[in-house]
């Protein structure tokens, strides 16, 4: 992920930034400053590092020192210095924007990640993310909701099987379509998307180990978990999740139907950037 931010912002290794290495003396050295310049949630610090060592290694110069001074996960406010960087001012200013662009999305992913588990805190559910995440940014931006609070669902196509209305089409059933999961890729997960109380208990016949209940107004949310947790003593626990048409606003009232999860595309395809600024200190 940092070699492809880089080779975008340098061109194709080794690259070069032709303003720094044209002003600024390869054998120069400084300190920086991360700062906070809005409150919010820290994350992304964690590629900080590596950053640094893959700007140094393709500029041939020592790897400048990071010294952290606020975790990832904590509530920062503006002014705050986050991290100091000491090292070759060239390998500071190229990487500059790389490890704010990629720090910047990460906080705005966790930051808004914290709006929702406040929201739910004390409620027993938890915020999940989604598929929908910046391409080639997903392993960063689920690392941010966890950061910020929340829990990561399926990492992709591979890890849990999603049975969706299109696959219910193609398959012929819900029935048929779990029966191929079971039989394709025994033990892993098999979660069933359900519109209605009906499509909800059809899931759970058929062996469903979670389902998905997209779109139902609160009173019918209700009506399906009652449903499905009367039943568990012969179909053991079903974990229960909620998605679609979820605001803030309405979360509590939701997670207090008793789902297990609600699931919040908007962590990841909508959380603005927090903003944050790097600033060399004067000699």
């Amino acid at each position: 992920m940092v070699s492809a931010a880089l080779d975008e912002d340098l061109g194709p290794a080794p690259g070069r930034d032709v303003t720094t290495q044209a002003t600024v003396p390869a054998a120069a050295t400084g300190t920086a400053l991360l700062m906070a310049r809005a409150e919010g949630v820290l994350a992304g610090l964690v590629v900080v590092p590596q950053v640094l060592a893959q700007v140094a290694q393709r500029l041939s110069l020592p790897c400048p020192v990071l010294r952290v001074h606020v975790p990832d996960g904590t509530r920062v406010h503006a002014g705050d210095v986050l991290a100091e960087l000491t090292g070759p001012v060239q390998v500071l200013l190229v990487a500059e924007r790389t490890l704010l662009n990629l720090a910047s999305r990460a906080s705005g992913v966790a930051t808004h990640t914290r709006r929702w588990s406040d929201a739910l805190d004390g409620t027993g559910a938890q915020v999940l993310d989604t598929r929908k995440t910046t391409p080639g940014l997903r392993a960063l931006e689920k690392y941010a909701v966890r950061c910020g609070g929340g829990t990561n669902k399926r990492m992709g196509l591979f890890d849990v099987a999603m049975v969706k209305d299109n696959h219910v089409v193609a398959a012929g059933s819900v029935a048929a379509a779990v029966a191929a999961v079971r039989a394709g890729f025994p033990g892993v997960p098999i979660q069933v998307e359900a519109d209605t109380l009906e499509q909800a208990l059809e899931a759970v016949g058929v062996g469903a180990d979670f389902l998905l209940l997209d779109n139902m107004p609160t009173p019918v949310l209700r009506e399906v978990v009652a449903a499905v947790r009367a039943g568990e003593a012969t179909t053991g626990r079903i974990e229960l999740e909620a998605t679609g048409n979820l605001t803030l606003e309405r979360a509590r009232e939701v997670a207090l139907t008793g789902v297990d999860h609600l699931s919040v595309g908007g962590l990841t395809h909508s959380s603005p950037i927090l903003d944050l600024a790097l600033d060399l200190t004067p000699h």
